[in-house]
């Protein structure tokens, strides 16, 4: 089999990543040489890729689903919001510009041929590319300057498929709203629907089905049934409203506290704690749940200065010194690392100077203009444990006092820093790390006199076990050998154009 097909959602978190890693999965498993591409994410949660550029967490979640190692191709263009009304744009894993809204659109002839240039690449390497979109394919706004949905299926002749989520209702309105706003030339590349989250008794929805196909020729490629627990590698916020699963408790438990900053980057980092037995894990802006927690995750942030004024302004602030002075744990990754420092200059994102952070740890940031990008591996001497990660930061923090907490296995300066039971580092992925999130845990189930038990499951175990389910829901849920036919041979011919009629409306 060659080709490749693009999966488009009626709007975001309809599951256009959940099909997209299920059918890179599902394809891998034959022996096809597959890989990913999202030609433009906006998203926060990003990762180092195995050539040192930085790339969204899905493309890297669907690289792992391939088989394959990441690359900046997967990703070319990575849109970092970093406050009300700017973002980073990172092209080919890069920083490239900082834009407004209205400023990006003026980029895309620029990034349009970057983008087609690493659609191309993949392709001439793997039998299959599995594009995903971006948000709905039905943004009649932007489809002038699109460069990640119909723009890229029209330029490159992809067939798209639809997804639609029936869990939040309206699905049929949806993927045919979704179709019949499309001009004629963008609707010969759709090629049919698949429903996603679906719950009940199948025989019902399938009237609906056989109509929404007789009104618009195209047919529903399958049903996927809702599964529980599929929150990790999530990259939109959307989903951080699903509840973590609670493997049971082995011993006591451990409730952990992540707080929900505006601009929070990388909250997968958090995944690996949820696997734990006995360990609860919840997003909150709650002063309550910050001071009862076992341990307080503060993430990383896309925007420091700008999440560390909102601490003050809801008064966290106090409540995290408060946690300190009492010797509470307290973990600062990247970002949130540097808000407990004494202070921030930053004349790169927030452009506000030198101001003051929390006050937590003896550490003092200041802001480069240069992106540090890069893979880290060595160990926390403190808890006797091996760890790795991967660095994102414009940040560079200078240690005044306090512990090391980090390692480094070669030559690089040691990381973060460790002030009683307030700890910081700038490695993202450091909890994936079995020996280490372990030792952590146990450490902060001594502090607060708890008799907990860690589980003995790897992590990268359970990641294989996510993505061969979504691996099974395409296998077992869709039309497979229809599926095959789109990819290798387009949208068959001839299928019927909706048209909308348009009225002009006026009121007396």
């Amino acid at each position: 089999m060659r080709g490749a097909i693009l999966i488009a959602g009626t709007h975001s978190d309809a599951g256009k990543s959940v099909v997209t890693t299920g059918i890179c999965r599902w394809l891998a498993r034959q022996g096809i040489s597959v890989a990913p591409f999202k030609a433009q994410n906006m998203a926060l949660n990003s990762v180092v890729a195995h050539d040192g550029s930085e790339i969204g967490r899905a493309q890297a979640a669907q690289a792992a689903a391939c088989g394959i190692e990441t690359e900046a191709a997967m990703n070319p263009v990575l849109i970092k919001p970093s406050g009300q009304r700017h973002s980073q744009i990172v092209v080919m894993g890069k920083p490239y510009a900082d834009a407004d809204a209205r400023s990006y659109q003026t980029l895309k002839d620029q990034l349009k041929p970057i983008v087609g240039e690493a659609l191309s690449d993949l392709r001439s390497r793997f039998d299959v590319v599995v594009c995903e979109g971006a948000g709905s394919p039905a943004e009649i706004n932007l489809r002038a300057a699109d460069i990640t949905n119909m723009g890229l299926a029209t330029a490159h002749g992809l067939p798209v498929l639809v997804v639609g989520d029936i869990d939040r209702g309206g699905v049929m309105a949806s993927l045919f709203g979704t179709l019949a706003l499309l001009d004629e030339n963008d609707q010969r590349h759709i090629g049919g629907f698949l429903i996603n989250k679906f719950r009940g008794d199948a025989s019902i929805l399938a009237p609906g089905l056989t109509q929404l196909e007789a009104m618009t020729g195209r047919a529903t490629l399958g049903v996927l049934p809702h599964v529980e627990d599929l929150w990790m590698d999530v990259e939109d916020s959307l989903a951080l409203e699903a509840p973590r699963p609670e493997a049971p408790a082995l011993g006591e438990t451990l409730d952990v506290a992540v707080l929900r900053l505006r601009w929070m980057s990388n909250f997968t980092d958090v995944d690996a704690l949820a696997t734990e037995p006995g360990v609860r894990v919840r997003f909150t802006r709650s002063a309550v749940d910050l001071e009862r927690a076992d341990l307080v995750v503060i993430p990383g942030t896309k925007a420091t200065v700008e999440d560390l004024q909102r601490l003050r302004d809801n008064g966290l602030d106090a409540v995290l010194a408060k946690r300190a002075a009492q010797g509470l744990p307290i973990l600062g990754i990247c970002g949130g690392y540097q808000l407990l420092g004494h202070t921030i200059e930053d004349m790169v994102e927030s452009r506000l100077g030198t101001v003051e952070g929390l006050g937590l740890l003896p550490v003092s940031t200041r802001f480069a203009a240069d992106k540090l990008l890069r893979r880290r591996n060595g160990s926390c001497d403190w808890l006797g444990a091996p760890v790795a990660g991967y660095e994102i930061r414009h940040g560079r923090v200078t240690r005044h006092g306090g512990e090391p907490l980090l390692q480094d296995a070669g030559d690089r300066e040691p990381d973060g820093c460790r002030a009683g039971e307030t700890l910081g580092t700038s490695w993202h992925g450091a909890l994936e790390h079995d020996a280490f999130r372990r030792a952590l845990l146990l450490h902060v189930a001594r502090v607060r006199g708890r008799a907990f038990r860690p589980g003995n499951r790897d992590f990268a175990a359970a990641r294989e076990q996510r993505l061969d389910v979504l691996g099974d829901l395409i296998e077992q849920h869709v039309d497979t050998a229809a599926l095959e036919d789109l990819i290798s041979g387009g949208v068959p011919a001839g299928l019927p154009t909706v048209h909308t009629e348009v009225r002009t409306c006026s009121v007396s």
